[in-house]
């Protein structure tokens, strides 16, 4: 890389799921700028506002757009938006999720098909429409573009009180070849990283130290940790990687003891 240059010089990046502060979408677009990225952001807070955490105001240096992914009009035409702003559109970094605590004996159509809506169709959607408008770089450059998401672990171990957001995680996995294949003419590269715990604010006391002993550094992993592959993943240094599920747990051991996190 020639001095001066960073990373991501000359890259237009969407992020999603840039609802609240200290979130690993909200690490992701402060290291992506750092990284020279002009970053697109996108949240929907009335997800939030449905949750025990509540909603809190997001600080970035750039604005947050509200888009509801679970629309199937609406993650077209955000591409489309960024190509019409900026010119270009490289990177998607799909990090919004619906969240759900509900078990096998209560969950029910509307709860599935939104999770799957929300969680799945969107970044389907997504990648579609950036593989039809995505400019590929010249045939001496590495690919530029990108499309990462995320899932939870459910292939790991179980969780058992959060059906409809567990299957839906586990078609993110499942379905990161199949895309990654279909994009590779494009010359986009897509993965799907799974964080392992990150702590986000959301866990209490309690769960926060217990799960602390389930890391062998003795700390749980934060949004900058995830951050971290994030930005090498989008870089021109991590182009030989692609079609992966990366488990990026810092050596969560779920299983020498019951995790809380698995009820």
């Amino acid at each position: 890389m020639p001095p001066g240059k960073r990373a991501l010089d000359d890259r237009v990046a969407l992020v999603t799921g840039v609802s609240r502060p200290g979130q690993i979408a909200s690490a992701i677009v402060e290291r992506l700028l750092a990284s020279g990225a002009t970053v697109v952001a996108s949240g929907w807070p009335a997800h939030d506002a449905e949750m025990p955490w509540g909603t809190a105001p997001v600080e970035l240096p750039i604005p947050v757009a509200r888009h509801d992914l679970s629309d199937p009009m609406v993650p077209g035409a955000i591409v489309d938006d960024v190509l019409a702003q900026h010119g270009r559109l490289d990177i998607i970094v799909a990090a919004h999720a619906r969240s759900s605590h509900v078990g096998l004996a209560d969950v029910d159509a509307a709860e599935l098909d939104a999770c799957w809506s929300t969680n799945v169709r969107s970044v389907v959607l997504l990648a579609q429409r950036l593989g039809a408008v995505h400019a590929p770089a010249s045939a001496d450059h590495p690919p530029t573009g990108r499309v990462l998401w995320f899932t939870s672990g459910q292939a790991i171990g179980p969780m058992d009180d959060e059906i409809a957001y567990a299957v839906s995680k586990g078609a993110l996995h499942q379905m990161t070849g199949s895309i990654d294949h279909a994009l590779a003419p494009r010359r986009i590269i897509a993965n799907c990283i799974n964080p392992g715990p990150v702590d986000t604010g959301w866990a209490d006391d309690a769960t926060r130290a217990a799960v602390r002993e389930m890391f062998p550094d003795n700390r749980w992993g934060t949004p900058a940790d995830i951050a971290d592959l994030v930005e090498f993943l989008a870089s021109d240094r991590g182009a030989w990687i692609r079609g992966q599920v990366i488990n990026a747990e810092g050596g969560f051991d779920r299983f020498t003891h019951r995790s809380p996190l698995t009820r």
